[in-house]
Formats: structure tokens, C-alpha cells, sequence
């Protein structure tokens, strides 16, 4: 077993390996996450895990409100988490390798980092000025018949492009704009389609590429069928994720 011990981000939503993370970093723990790994030198890789929270605040309350305007704000690095913060975490992340950590005038942070391998949570550090992980590195095992359902599910996403944006045929990606190898495509639908954080993170820590291109290719089919019947919701833009606020 493999493991490693990295600075751990906290999020509301799921990261997966070669999706792109934008962060606006503003809450001293995190700051001190970033001005640590500004330490790594620039030829080497600035890595952090991200975790899907399960039961607590992305955000800590940094002020008294409601519904209690008496409550004392949480402090540390484990606010907002509870006394067991491994409890307050999905089981498996990712890892974020930061490509760009930009330091603005008021001292929050500027982020991008790009997901590069799931990881399983063993245990949470919460002595320090962030909370730091053990983490465990998940192989990404192909499965059985990967190659052919990642053709069945890029059908599949295609058609929910074009239910969901109310697009013409001929206007849609074609095989060229789009991978091919099992597990990216994998990754890249489970971060497109509209799904809450718990759908997500089944498909991230799915046994193998295999059983995660299954579950989408049940998914792209049931929204698409939902979207047919539904010709008013409205469109999304599937290439862009929200912004955390830390």
C-alpha cells in the first residue's frame, strides 16, 4: 500500500483526475496552506488532496449570527468540522497539483490546480495550521469491456448535449473534440453531467473505470430521457464548474 502525507482541502463539491480547480483562497487555514506550499520550488509538483465534504462548512462562520447571534465563532484548522474531522469526509478524494498560486494584495490566494490521482482518506491532522492527511493511492484498474462502453457512453453524453442545450445536430463536438481513452472519458463525463456531490462521488470512487462508465451510461440515459419530457429547463454550460469560495 501506498500512501503519502499531503495538506488536505475540504470542498463542497468532487474533484476528479484531469479536471481543472480554480480556488479563491481566503481563510487564514487555507492561506497558510498555500503560503506553505509556495514553498515547494517551482520544478516540483505543489500538491494538496481535495475531499468532498460529507457533514459539515466548506466555509467556517467567522462572525455571531443567526439563529444564534451569541454562538462563538469556530477557530483552527478543523472548524466547521466537528470534533472527528475524518467522520466529516467523503473516503475518497483526489489529488490537486497546483500549477498557479497567486498571492493578491489583501493576502487571500489565487489557484489554479489540475486533479492528477484518487486517494482514500486514513487519517486527518488537525495539530498544525492546516489540516493534513494520510492518504492511500488508488491504482485506476480499466475492468472488463472499458474500451466499449466508453464508445456507448460519449453516444450517450453527445445525445444529452444536445437535449440539454437544444442543440442541432451539426453543432455538437464531434468524435475528434472528444477523448477516447476509457478513463478520461470516465472523468470527464462524471465531472460534466448535472449531478449533486453524493451521485459524484460514487462515480470517483466506482472499483474501476469499467463499473464508473455502467453507472453513466445508466445516468446520461434516465437525464436524457428526464430532459425529453422536460423540454423547458433550462440550458447549462457543461464546461464550467463553480468556484469554491475558500
Amino acid at each position: 500500500m501506498t500512501t503519502v502525507r499531503l495538506p488536505l482541502f475540504p470542498l463542497n463539491s468532487v474533484l476528479f483526475p484531469g479536471l481543472v480547480l480554480p480556488l479563491n483562497v481566503f481563510e487564514e487555514r487555507y492561506r497558510a496552506m498555500m503560503r506553505e506550499l509556495l514553498k515547494t520550488p517551482e520544478d516540483e509538483s505543489r500538491r494538496f488532496a481535495v475531499v468532498a465534504i460529507r457533514d459539515g462548512h466548506e466555509v467556517s462562520p467567522s462572525a455571531p449570527g443567526m439563529p444564534d447571534p451569541t454562538a462563538v465563532p469556530e477557530r483552527g484548522p478543523a472548524a466547521g468540522f466537528g470534533d472527528d474531522p475524518l467522520k466529516a469526509f467523503h473516503e475518497v478524494g483526489c489529488v490537486a497539483d497546483a500549477a498557479t498560486i497567486r498571492e493578491r494584495a489583501d493576502g487571500s490566494f489565487e489557484v489554479l490546480a489540475t486533479g492528477t490521482t484518487r486517494v482514500r482518506l486514513l487519517s486527518v491532522d488537525s495539530s498544525g495550521a492546516f489540516l493534513t492527511a494520510e492518504l492511500e493511492e488508488l491504482p485506476e484498474d480499466p475492468g472488463d469491456e472499458a474500451g466499449a462502453l466508453a464508445e456507448g457512453v460519449l453516444r450517450a453524453f453527445r445525445q444529452y448535449q444536445k437535449r440539454l442545450a437544444g442543440a442541432r445536430e451539426r453543432s455538437l463536438s464531434t468524435g475528434a473534440d472528444l477523448p477516447d481513452e476509457p478513463a478520461v472519458v470516465s472523468y470527464l463525463v462524471a465531472a460534466a453531467v448535472m449531478l449533486d456531490v453524493p451521485a459524484r462521488q460514487r462515480l470517483l470512487q466506482a472499483p474501476d473505470t469499467a463499473s464508473r462508465l455502467r453507472e453513466e451510461l445508466k445516468v446520461l440515459r434516465a437525464e436524457t430521457a428526464i430532459i425529453r419530457n422536460l423540454p423547458s429547463l433550462p440550458a447549462s454550460d457543461l464546461t464550467r464548474g463553480p468556484t469554491s469560495l475558500n
